[in-house]
């Protein structure tokens, strides 16, 4: 028997029903697939028309699985890796700073179970908090003996 290999919408329909994909990932994608120019661009056109491609949703896929483990700027490279607008990722980032301390507190108490004793020690998990997105002044804050008190 021989099957026709998927068409582009296909693929598209295929890849987003695993996960939300932006406009601009889809396009990635399936480029290698596509065989006459502007069929990638009409079939996206298509589905962006019936709301199966929503730069909202793909915002709130990201935000709702890496705030929890991540800071504002891991978040912000995710997204601008994806292809969202400037102005959508600078209005999840903005409301990610509210919880930014606590998050960062979060992540710093599933990793360590004391305070740093030493530079060293203060170092790492300084390293470790920045690595995940974190800004200096959080940091700072959560390494502090008094970073608990603060803003509790």
């Amino acid at each position: 028997m021989d099957f026709a290999a998927p068409s582009l919408k296909g693929r598209a329909l295929r890849l987003l029903s695993q996960r939300e994909h932006s406009r601009s990932e889809l396009e990635r994608k399936l480029a290698k697939y596509e065989e006459e120019p502007g069929t990638l661009a009409a079939a996206l056109d298509e589905l962006a028309a019936k709301d199966f491609i929503s730069e909202v949703r793909v915002v709130q896929s990201v935000v709702h699985q890496r705030a929890p483990r991540m800071g504002a700027a891991r978040v912000r490279q995710e997204l601008q890796k994806k292809g969202i607008a400037p102005q959508a990722i600078s209005e999840a980032v903005a409301a990610l700073r509210d919880t930014e301390l606590p998050r960062a507190r979060e992540v710093w108490a599933r990793r360590f179970d004391a305070l740093p004793a030493d530079q060293t020690e203060r170092a790492r998990q300084a390293r470790f908090l920045i690595a995940r997105g974190f800004g200096g002044e959080v940091v700072r804050r959560v390494l502090s003996d008094k970073g608990f008190d603060e803003d509790a």
